[in-house]
This record gives C-alpha cells, sequence and structure tokens, in this order.
C-alpha cells in the first residue's frame, strides 16, 4: 500500500478522521469548537519564504503596482496576509506576490491553489503569460507590460469546440513555456488565440459527468425510479446537505463561516452548465461525495464492507486527490475546513451514505443558528 506523506499536524488530523472514534456530534463540535488547527495563508507563505523582510519586500512592491492606494491601508492588506487574518482573493495578487520574492512556478502554483481552488492555468492568458516571465526571472513590470500589449480572448474560447480535449492545456502549456524570448512568446500567443480560455476543460467534464447522473438517475439509483430532475431540484434533493441558506454569517466561528463561504446554488449550476462559471473545488468535492464517484456501474473495491474506516478513508484519498490532480486543483489538505469534512463524509460505510454522514455533521454543527 502507498504511503501518505503528510506534515505533523496533517497526519494528526488524518489519523483522528481515519480512526472512526468521532461520531458525526463529535465531529461538528470538534469543528465548531475550533480545535482543528487550520492551515493558513500566512503560514503556507512563511513556510515558502521564511524571510524576516518578507513584509517589507511585499509592502513596498504592492505599493509600486498600486500608487493610488494609500500607504496605510496597503501596509494593513499586507499584514492582515502576514498575519493569518485574510488572504488574497485575486490571482494577480498571487502572482504579484511571486514576482515580489521571486518565488518559483510551483510555489506560486500551490498559492493559488490555497486561495481559490486552481492553481496556474495555462489555458488562462494572464496565468500563462505572467508564468513565463516568473520562469524566465523577468519583472512582473515587464509581464504586465506585454500582457496589456497583446489583444483579448473570449474569456470561453476554444471551450465550446472542445470540451472533451483537456490534452489542450498540456499542448498550450509546452507551446508557451518553450518559448526562448519575448518576441517568440507573442508569435506563439498569436498563433493559438483560439485555444484560450478561463474555463478548465477537465474539471467540467467530471461536473458534466456528476450533474448528468443526479438530473437523470437511473432506476433504482436513488429509489425514485427513472426520473429527469431540473438544476434547481438537484440543488434542494442533493447538494443542500442542510447546509442554512442566507449569506448572512453573523455569529458563526472561523470554521462554520470557512464551509458555508461559496457554498454551491441553484445559479451558480447554471451558471457552470452555461459555460459562464468554472466549476469550483469545493463543488466538485461535493459531487464526489453525493455520487460517492459510482458513475460508470464498474466494480469497486470501495463498495465492499469488508474494508475498515482506515482502509475506505486511503483508497478515497487516491481516487479523490487523482481528480483533484488531474483538474488542476490542490490535493486534499486534513488541515483545510472543508477537507477535513469531506474527509469525514468519506468514512462512511454499511447503510450510511456519504452524504448523510456529511448531513449529519452540518446539521449539528449549526444547529444553534
Amino acid at each position: 500500500m502507498l504511503e501518505i506523506h503528510l506534515t505533523e499536524r496533517a497526519a494528526a488530523e488524518y489519523e483522528r478522521i481515519s480512526s472512526g472514534t468521532m461520531t458525526p456530534e463529535m465531529a461538528s463540535e470538534y469543528l465548531r469548537d475550533g480545535r482543528i488547527t487550520l492551515r493558513t495563508f500566512s503560514e503556507s507563505l512563511r513556510d515558502i519564504y521564511p524571510h524576516p523582510d518578507i513584509g517589507l519586500r511585499l509592502t513596498d512592491s504592492f505599493r509600486a503596482y498600486e500608487p493610488r492606494v494609500s500607504p496605510e491601508a496597503m501596509s494593513k492588506k499586507v499584514r492582515g496576509w502576514l498575519d493569518g487574518k485574510s488572504r488574497p482573493s485575486r490571482r494577480e495578487d498571487v502572482f504579484r506576490i511571486g514576482f515580489a520574492l521571486d518565488l518559483s512556478e510551483s510555489d506560486v502554483s500551490h498559492l493559488l491553489g490555497q486561495c481559490t481552488g486552481y492553481g496556474i492555468h495555462y489555458r488562462d492568458p494572464m496565468d500563462a503569460v505572467y508564468t513565463w516571465f516568473l520562469r524566465n526571472d523577468r519583472g512582473y513590470d515587464e509581464a504586465l507590460e506585454f500582457y496589456s500589449s497583446l489583444p483579448p480572448i473570449d474569456s470561453a474560447a476554444g471551450y465550446i469546440e472542445a470540451p472533451g480535449n483537456a490534452h489542450i492545456t498540456s499542448e498550450l502549456r509546452n507551446a508557451l513555456m518553450t518559448s526562448r524570448t519575448v518576441e517568440e512568446l507573442r508569435e506563439v500567443y498569436l498563433a493559438n488565440m483560439g485555444r484560450f480560455g478561463e474555463l478548465h476543460l477537465r474539471a467540467y467534464k467530471y461536473f458534466e459527468k456528476y450533474m448528468n447522473l443526479l438530473m437523470h438517475p437511473e432506476a433504482g439509483w436513488d429509489g425514485d425510479g427513472t426520473v429527469d430532475y431540473s438544476l434547481e431540484t438537484v440543488m434542494e434533493k442533493y447538494l443542500t446537505l442542510h447546509m442554512p441558506s442566507g449569506r448572512s454569517r453573523g455569529g458563526y466561528s472561523v470554521t462554520q463561516k470557512l464551509l458555508k463561504r461559496n457554498w454551491p446554488n441553484a445559479t451558480a449550476l447554471k451558471n457552470i452548465r452555461a459555460h459562464r462559471e468554472d466549476v469550483p473545488r469545493k463543488l466538485l468535492l461535493l459531487l464526489y461525495v453525493i455520487t460517492e464517484n459510482v458513475v460508470d456501474g464498474e466494480y469497486s473495491e470501495l463498495d465492499e464492507d469488508y474494508l475498515s474506516i482506515s482502509e475506505r478513508l486511503r483508497q478515497h484519498w487516491w481516487v479523490l486527490n487523482a481528480i483533484l490532480i488531474d483538474c488542476g486543483m490542490p490535493s486534499l489538505d486534513p488541515r483545510n475546513a472543508t477537507d477535513w469534512l469531506i474527509m469525514y463524509a468519506l468514512t462512511a460505510g454499511g447503510d450510511e451514505s456519504m452524504s448523510e454522514r456529511m448531513s449529519q455533521v452540518i446539521d449539528h454543527l449549526f444547529a444553534d443558528m
């Protein structure tokens, strides 16, 4: 059996889940009381750049990028990142951090994944251009000037015409990243204008597979026979999982806020199906749990009752991480609140479904709300 390599605190969370000693109510109390050691953006950033001048370099650099923002406001923004109180929400800010600290391509991709749910996307023109300049030790100013000089593209370019061709991303990455000069990069970029796009092809493929199963369940899959469900029905029947509705998060703990943040709704599902929005990592994780990844009818050892909780979690760990990596998303992190809850749901067995186990935790977790 392959070994799972985690940091000490992440391994402790993994072992806690795989032990099988926590009831859904115990799991909800563990999350609500903040006993889980959540990974912060600050921790990840300082692990990558463990030098005392980090605050000065970021503040000076971002002041140069945004001269209209007051020095006080910019310092407060950077302090929030370094104190673990906030994290960048814009992909460009993460790239700016990478340029400011001379980070590697893989480090920036890791930080992007933590902040946005996706690592570097080589079909996104901004990601591709900035990555080339990072890889070639050039500055942000030069990258921004070059990117600003390029003609705009349709954000869905190349997506509708070839939704199953996920190899486009690797082909485009290879073509762009092997460019030796800025002039050659421009030529390759212009020659591949129709292949760029902000949406992730592979993630949509999984989304479509899971959603088709939920919208058109075969007889016996959920006990209702052969029916066709609307997106609203799918949302209400499968995806709410007892998560409170509404945007208000007053009185919520940090963990409760993290779990509720960006919870899917029917509007988001419609926009994703219409190729107006990307597939969020949280939604992909929920769809895996709800369908239990049983979408092709083939035999899976995970269906066998003889597997222990630890063995079941380990098997799902490898399968789900393979899917996430395939989609350009970060692998499971036991110190991420959503991932922790997903992993706890993966331990369900016997007559209990994963979604039932997850909804029980959420029910207890938000019982007072």
